[in-house]
């Protein structure tokens, strides 16, 4: 195609990452069409001067790139190949971005089922959360062939601020990911366990955030998600099912590869306990008012 003209572009999952990333595709001059499950979330896409898609299919009808941000390898899949999926009708040479983080051997799997269809597939998982998303400055891990780069480097420019070319075929970037998670939701486990010991010895757990937050045991989590603790608000930024999923993944990657991961299997048991609690669908924070209500520790915002 022309340099002048931009690919046509459809994003699949409309949720607080997906909306965010097809909006700044849309701010940077691209034509997009926009499909979810929820109905509203498609109207506000339109609304906000997108295009809305009936299904994955229609939203993707000659698309030259095809964005998918759903939550794991089964949604991909379902998108890719089920009933109403985009392999049916995207451009021929088109290319698929992958956000969804999953197992690296599924991803390799998945690229090499669309590349049959002479189409390319990208591995690209994100990292950032919602706000970056809205604002184009994701980190993207992202692998594949060349030719996927290629094709998908107008949409890569437009939706992230680091861009890490990791390999030249999929699951490299999964993989990377996953690595990413392992430290994610350990991290996440340690600040929740932290707070509460801290608030059990009846330490001011707000002098607490501010004193580690200037100190050596701080992590990138416990400064961006301690003060949900502090404020006693689980509203789901990201939901204690997420780390569930994906520690779980690096439970089946460490068994198939023989390695031990005593911690991140610490940790997992973490999130099960919280989301067997009636937590899943809060905020991963909620981990710490899962301790607090087996010790009998008083959180801000929790029931006496």
């Amino acid at each position: 195609m022309p340099e002048s003209v931009k690919p046509r572009v459809a994003v699949i999952g409309l949720g607080s990452m997906g909306f965010g990333m097809a909006t700044s595709l849309r701010r940077a001059g691209f034509d997009v069409a926009g499909c979810d499950v929820s109905a509203d979330a498609v109207a506000r896409f339109v609304a906000d001067g997108g295009r809305g898609g009936k299904t994955p299919a229609d939203a993707a009808k000659q698309a030259d790139i095809v964005v998918s941000v759903v939550v794991n390898a089964a949604q991909t899949e379902t998108i890719l190949f089920g009933k109403d999926g985009v392999a049916e009708t995207l451009a021929k040479d088109a290319v698929f971005i992958s956000s969804a983080t999953m197992d690296p051997d599924v991803a390799r799997r998945l690229a090499k089922q669309l590349e049959a269809t002479g189409r390319h597939y990208l591995d690209a998982p994100i990292s950032g959360g919602a706000q970056r998303a809205a604002q184009g400055e994701l980190t993207i891990l992202a692998s594949g062939s060349p030719t996927a780069f290629a094709k998908a480097r107008p949409a890569l420019d437009a939706m992230a601020a680091k861009l890490y070319e990791l390999g030249d075929a999929a699951g490299q970037g999964a993989a990377f990911k996953m690595i990413n998670q392992l430290l994610a939701g350990v991290h996440i486990a340690a600040a929740s366990e932290a707070i509460t010991f801290a608030a059990k010895q009846g330490l001011d757990i707000r002098k607490v955030y501010e004193v580690i937050t200037a100190s050596a045991g701080n992590s990138w989590m416990f400064e961006n998600r301690m003060p949900h603790v502090l404020d006693g608000d689980y509203t789901p930024r990201s939901a204690v099912e997420i780390f569930v999923k994906d520690l779980g993944i690096i439970q089946d990657m460490a068994r198939t590869a023989k390695f031990p991961v005593p911690v991140a299997a610490a940790a997992l048991q973490m999130f099960l306990m919280t989301a067997a609690s009636g937590m899943g669908r809060d905020d991963d924070a909620s981990v710490a008012r899962m301790y607090a209500r087996v010790t009998g520790t008083a959180l801000p915002g929790e029931p006496k």
